[in-house]
């Protein structure tokens, strides 16, 4: 009887406290959010269907799906509540026999009180368990069906690929079943067969397994042979991404994140802003992973080659001081920013708003990389600037000005030709997107000269107007100038060809040139920021070309180039 009573509790408790109890807290939940979620599940479908991303037929489909997992787990939520009513019912017929079973043996005259407390106890006992072990078995099955509910198969299909599925399980068991032998006292033929049977399983498939692995290679390795055997597949391989970024694994799983989708909006913003800004469309953006990378790393390639990389804390916030502001204020991870190269620190979340209050410039890491992103196109749009480009820019001036693209394109110059006019002046950070002026400049000078950096020349005079926009600070600018003996020295360098003109000045020369201009630089740094160099227009040319290896940040500009109410104060002169 004791036994019987330890072997009853210990079912009872496994069952009602582990089983049972676990169930019904797995299907009140699943049936609560299940509940919760359906208007949210709704809504998407709806939306999808306004706009044409699915057909009525897989809407009403979704709508059927959603509505039966609701039947599912509510059902499911009153099946545990059976269950658990079993659980508890076990036990008070555990007592109602003992007692009912006691009474009726004392007025039947059966024997004195104990003899027949034992009778009816151990019977009672007996009954309990013979009652038990099939509740047991509905208690597991309930738990098994309720968190099985993600899986897309049904539970005999499920049960056997996952016994089935690691060959190291099986040999496992069967080793553990050959252990048990050495146990005195267990059943070691049931042992050894059960053992031999799955050690025999698991070598089977893990050679199975092989086998498998051996064919998928093949496979892939014929597929890819029989798509490369076409000549025309093979081709596909020399084309060369115009824009790319690689990035290591922690940005891609911020940016692959659907509940983060800023990325790629703000991607599309900064097309539509340079589209705005400088009268072209960039290209799409290809984004790929590269394990080889640091988990933080990016790289930007233009045309295939890398021309910028950072590197990036997510989930940090870059925090950037001012000109005047103590570096020191707040404490951080000391970096170089990867865009302009000044001074800035990663700072966490908590950092934020005391940054802000001592005056940081503070911006998130994707906005970093979009940043970068941007001056890099920026810096490179002459590259990204093809024909097809071009003629796509033409074909929209087209639908506003159609006689002037015809008079001009091809029998003014040709879209090679316009295309290096073009490059020319977005190298310059020049937009382009006033294509009415630009066409009627080349259409007017193109009969003179048909030397493009000429022609450049001239469409930058025509585009006063706006050089003043980007760099006139209330019709006032500061300039460094050259001296006029400087200005005869190149022009009389300058050699023509019939491929253009060129500065056939000697190295020395130049590198005091240089070396002049960049002291007089550092004499009026702090004087203001848009200090440029001003030249007259037949040097602007000549000498832009030979200070942009050295100083590509330089802004040379000519007088023509400026409107004519603009005052110029000349801070130094270069000798």
């Amino acid at each position: 009887m004791v036994v019987g009573v330890v072997v009853f509790i210990i079912i009872v408790v496994i069952q009602f406290v582990v089983i049972t109890k676990g169930a019904e807290r797995v299907s009140e939940v699943a049936a609560r959010f299940t509940l919760d979620a359906m208007p949210g599940k709704q809504m998407s479908i709806d939306a999808d269907l306004n706009s044409g991303i699915i057909d009525e037929k897989t809407a009403i489909d979704r709508r059927n799906k959603i509505q039966r997992s609701a039947d599912f787990y509510g059902a499911m939520d009153g099946a545990t509540k059976f269950v658990k009513g079993d659980a508890i019912i076990s036990i008070v017929i555990i007592f109602v026999n003992i007692i009912g079973g006691a009474v009726t043996g004392l007025m039947s005259g059966l024997g004195d009180m104990s003899g027949i407390m034992q009778t009816y106890t151990i019977a009672t006992i007996g009954d309990g368990l013979v009652a038990q072990l099939p509740a047991l078995m509905i208690s597991t099955a309930t738990a098994m069906i309720v968190t099985r509910a993600a899986s897309e198969n049904s539970l005999s299909v499920e049960l056997m690929g996952q016994l089935f599925s690691q060959s190291i399980v099986l040999t496992i068991a069967g080793a553990a079943m050959y252990v048990l032998c050495l146990i005195p006292g267990m059943p070691k033929l049931p042992l050894l067969v059960l053992g031999t049977l799955f050690i025999a399983i698991g070598v089977r498939l893990k050679k199975e397994s092989a086998s498998i692995e051996k064919e998928d290679e093949s496979e892939i390795l014929e597929t890819d042979l029989d798509f490369y055997r076409d000549i025309e597949n093979v081709y596909s391989l020399l084309s060369v991404e115009q824009i790319e970024m690689e990035f290591g694994y922690s940005i891609v799983q911020y940016i692959d994140s659907p509940e983060k989708s800023s990325f790629m909006d703000r991607v599309v913003l900064l097309r539509k802003q340079i589209a705005s800004d400088y009268g072209f469309v960039i290209p799409s953006v290809r984004l790929r992973d590269n394990i080889q990378l640091s988990p933080g790393e990016y790289v930007i390639k233009i045309k295939g080659e890398q021309v910028a990389k950072g590197e990036v804390l997510v989930d940090h916030y870059l925090a950037m001081p001012g000109e005047d502001q103590l570096d020191d204020e707040i404490e951080g991870i000391d970096v170089i920013e990867p865009v302009f190269g000044s001074d800035a620190k990663w700072i966490t979340y908590n950092q934020k708003e005391d940054a802000e209050v001592y005056g940081y410039a503070v911006i998130d890491a994707i906005s970093v990389i979009i940043t970068h992103l941007s001056e890099t196109v920026k810096r490179h749009s002459n590259e990204l600037l093809g024909r097809q480009e071009v003629s796509q820019i033409l074909e929209n001036v087209k639908n506003l000005n159609r006689e002037l693209v015809e008079d001009t394109i091809p029998s003014v110059i040709s879209i090679g030709d316009l295309q290096k006019i073009l490059g020319n002046l977005l190298s310059e950070s020049l937009p382009i997107k006033d294509m009415v002026t630009i066409l009627e400049t080349i259409c007017d000078y193109g009969s003179v000269t048909k030397d493009t950096d000429m022609l450049t020349e001239y469409v930058r005079q025509a585009l006063k107007r706006t050089i003043s926009r980007l760099y006139v600070n209330n019709n006032k600018i500061n300039a460094l100038v050259l001296d006029p003996e400087l200005e005869k020295s190149i022009m009389s360098s300058v050699r023509k060809t019939e491929h253009g003109s060129y500065v056939a000045m000697q190295p020395d020369a130049m590198q005091r040139i240089v070396t002049s201009l960049i002291e007089e630089l550092k004499k009026v740094k702090g004087k203001g920021n848009n200090i440029i160099v001003l030249t007259s227009p037949v040097v602007r040319f000549y000498f832009r070309k030979m200070t942009e290896q050295l100083l590509p940040e330089i802004t040379v500009l000519s007088y023509n180039e400026l409107e004519s109410n603009v005052q110029v104060t000349a801070l130094a002169t270069i000798q």
